[in-house]
């Protein structure tokens, strides 16, 4: 069988069945996904690579890549999101060969004990922000933060949500929806990405004239937030502040979505209803979190699997240029995306 007649049964280009064969990774996953049964169902089997024509996948090297939870305990099953993150990604890249290892210390004061004897070629940061001591001790040790909770002054590389567009974008959404007044309310008010969320988004409320409310929970400083568990008490507390507040906010945001479960049950609690009384959108979109909430609200998508990309691909750079004059800081931050739900949960978006 000829790649001209696997093209026109799967309805590509020839140049698309080459890509397929020697490039599958830049092929756009459902041409590749037809021009794979086309090959299975006529029993096409491409030459040997070294037979082969046009370009052909190289593939990188492996790299032995560490992920260090700072402020978390080993073995917590809560923490395998960044493998299965990675997982995916290498499922449909090449590219990506990364040897992981996950690392934890119980505090930002102490470097994680099997660090020594794992002999990596680079380090992903993510929880709390280790101490100083602990930054100089990785001086030799291509590093880079991931996610939020770092301060300013971080001296490091960063790869980051950008947790102000997240609260532009969730008060944006409100006044488009028609809302004379809203609110954002949260547990957990030291929490970085919760601070700067609310920020950008009272700001933006403003701008837009928009009378706003600021509903948050008690301050926990110095609280590890990879162990963080949603306080569901607090919930009441909030929902009986957010109804007693004038001018009543229809349009609320939830900057972070691990306890709007108990929130949104604590407002039906009170009478109140979506759609009806109020309508929300949460800052974070987790599908096993939202899917079991009791309606289906706008959600603002971090991107996560970019996230990953993003620091891998950042990490290995700064692998591969350890030895080269090198900018200083870099940081990197990924744009959330706003999903729009149906009443039965499928997204519009």
């Amino acid at each position: 069988m000829l790649i001209t007649e696997i093209a026109k049964i799967a309805k590509v280009s020839p140049a698309t069945v080459s890509r397929a064969i020697n490039q599958p990774q830049i092929v756009a996953p459902e041409s590749l996904a037809r021009i794979r049964s086309v090959m299975e169902k006529h029993n096409y089997v491409p030459a040997p690579l070294e037979r082969r024509r046009g370009p052909k996948t190289r593939l990188a090297e492996q790299r032995r890549i560490g992920v260090w939870f700072v402020g978390a305990r080993a073995n917590n099953p809560s923490h395998n999101w960044f493998q299965d993150q990675l997982l995916q990604v290498q499922s449909t890249d090449t590219r990506y060969r990364v040897d992981l290892r996950v690392l934890f210390s119980s505090t930002a004061d102490e470097l994680p004990p099997t660090l020594a004897n794992e002999k990596l070629d680079g380090l992903i940061i993510q929880g709390r922000e280790p101490s100083a001591a602990c930054l100089a001790k990785l001086r030799d040790l291509p590093h880079v933060w991931f996610m939020t909770r770092r301060s300013a002054s971080y001296p490091g590389d960063y790869v980051e949500p950008n947790n102000e567009e997240n609260g532009r974008l969730a008060a944006d959404h409100l006044a488009q929806r028609g809302h004379k007044a809203v609110a954002v309310i949260s547990t957990d008010p030291d929490y970085s990405a919760v601070s700067r969320r609310v920020k950008a988004f009272l700001e933006r409320a403003a701008e837009l004239r928009l009378p706003a409310h600021t509903i948050l929970g008690k301050s926990n400083p110095g609280v590890g937030y990879l162990e963080i568990k949603p306080v569901h008490e607090d919930t009441d507390t909030l929902v009986r502040t957010l109804l007693a507040n004038t001018p009543r906010a229809s349009g609320l945001y939830v900057p972070v979505d691990h306890f709007c479960g108990s929130f949104f049950r604590a407002l039906r609690a009170a009478g109140k209803q979506p759609g009806r009384d109020f309508e929300a959108v949460v800052g974070n979109y987790n599908p096993i979190v939202y899917h079991n909430l009791d309606h289906f609200p706008a959600a603002i998508d971090i991107n996560l699997t970019t996230l990953v990309r993003k620091v891998v691909d950042h990490l290995i750079w700064r692998i591969e240029n350890r030895g080269a004059p090198a900018p200083g800081r870099i940081g990197i931050s990924v744009s959330p995306t706003l999903r729009l739900f149906e009443a039965n949960g499928q997204s519009t978006h």
